[in-house]
């Protein structure tokens, strides 16, 4: 009966890292609608010395990774919470997270890509297409493709070129933001769908910047749920184009990483306004 249940869950993650489509169970139950959204860990950047609020070092990843095995949590795809929450009959394990990064840094292949293959995890990549093979923070098109063939990594959309779009509003005459917001929530869908072959409908939003007519746009162009970087997990779901999620720094460790895992770490709006 183990041996099964470990098969069919493999079946199942299988199914999602390949497709990208979480499968509907008939007559299954929702395990986590009844209580606390699962938390996602949002990650930026890695390396052996934290340089700057978000940095982390690899040491300190595994021991998330080995802090979350240790109280019984499964990481599961980010796109089958969202399936969870949109649709009826997904179920998830009774303690589950999801792990996903922004930016598309190029610590994520050099010092993430180790971790990920040896805990075996899928994350989720938000990205924004602009700095691929061009910025020498960022990662290329070849690393990215061969993170993709890992099996762990989905690529998902972080707009094109990462813009502050307060400023943005305030610098554009209204048809020109128009045009603009078009472009960056379009663009990054169509480059990263013919890079990869995949569904690209999950949106990060950058600077955690975000309003009312941002998320009508970003429903226009296709996504079916945005991120923030809020950490507030009580009202998750109340409208999946501002899900929140949690910002780890190096400092987060022991009752920290424990206390976010619980819901009850303090809120962190920093990005909101300035560049994360």
């Amino acid at each position: 009966m183990i041996f099964r249940k470990i098969l069919f869950r493999t079946f199942l993650f299988a199914i999602v890292m390949i497709t990208g489509f979480v499968p509907v169970i008939a007559g299954a139950t929702l395990q986590n609608n009844s209580g606390p959204p699962p938390p996602i860990l949002l990650y930026h950047r890695f390396g052996p010395t934290p340089v700057d609020s978000m940095t982390v070092t690899p040491a300190t990843f595994a021991s998330h990774l080995d802090y979350l095995k240790s109280k019984g949590y499964v990481v599961i795809p980010l796109r089958q919470i969202v399936e969870s929450r949109l649709r009826n009959g997904i179920v998830l394990p009774d303690k589950s997270a999801a792990v996903v990064v922004d930016d598309g840094h190029i610590s994520v292949f050099r010092e993430m890509l180790p971790i990920v293959k040896k805990y075996k995890i899928p994350v989720t990549l938000f990205i924004y297409p602009s700095a691929i093979s061009n910025a020498s923070y960022a990662m290329t098109w070849d690393q990215l493709r061969e993170l993709r063939k890992t099996g762990f990594f989905d690529i998902q959309s972080h707009t094109y070129w990462h813009p502050n779009f307060k400023n943005e509003r305030k610098r554009l005459s209204a048809p020109e933001y128009e045009k603009f917001v078009a472009m960056q929530l379009v663009k990054p869908r169509t480059r990263l769908e013919k890079e990869f072959g995949t569904r690209v409908d999950l949106l990060a939003w950058p600077f955690g910047i975000y309003d009312e007519y941002l998320m009508a746009k970003a429903r226009e162009a296709g996504y079916v749920a945005a991120f923030t970087i809020e950490g507030d997990r009580e009202h998750q779901f109340d409208n999946p184009m501002k899900i929140p999620r949690y910002l780890l720094s190096e400092a987060d460790k022991g009752k920290r990483f424990e206390r976010i895992l619980n819901g009850h770490a303090e809120q962190r709006l920093a990005g909101r306004n300035a560049g994360h």
